[in-house]
């Protein structure tokens, strides 16, 4: 499976952006998906996931209530729009598919069961 990532981009305070990741080859669609970002100096953290299907899905708190994940199987991609963005949501975003035996609980915004990972996408936003 290859995951790329893109949307990113420079932003003021209070704008929004959408990120998508593209999934391709192996069978991703009946996967769950994570959003984390790294922000300079600081660990990768989770920031949203989404359930294969799509009906579940979970939110950092930081984020909850500003961006929503979604996805869709047919067209292979997983969304996360990002509205009322803050300075402190600059960050590199990353997807990850989520490879743990069953998708809940705190395992869902662990970094270690994700895997593959696309490449990032930059977004800054300005205050």
């Amino acid at each position: 499976v290859q995951l790329q990532a893109s949307g990113g981009g420079l932003v003021q305070a209070g704008d929004s952006l959408r990120l998508s990741c593209k999934f391709s080859g192996g069978s991703a669609s009946s996967a769950a998906m994570g959003w984390f970002r790294q922000a300079p100096g600081k660990e990768r953290e989770f920031v949203a996931g989404i359930s294969w299907t799509g009906s579940r899905k979970y939110y950092a708190d930081s984020v909850k209530g500003r961006f929503t994940v979604s996805r869709d199987n047919a067209e292979n991609t997983v969304y996360l729009q990002m509205n009322n963005l803050e300075p402190e949501d600059t960050a590199i975003y990353y997807c990850a598919l989520y490879h743990g035996l069953y998708y809940g609980g705190d395992t869902i915004r662990e970094t270690k069961t994700y895997n593959p990972w696309g490449q990032g996408t930059q977004v800054t936003v300005s205050s």
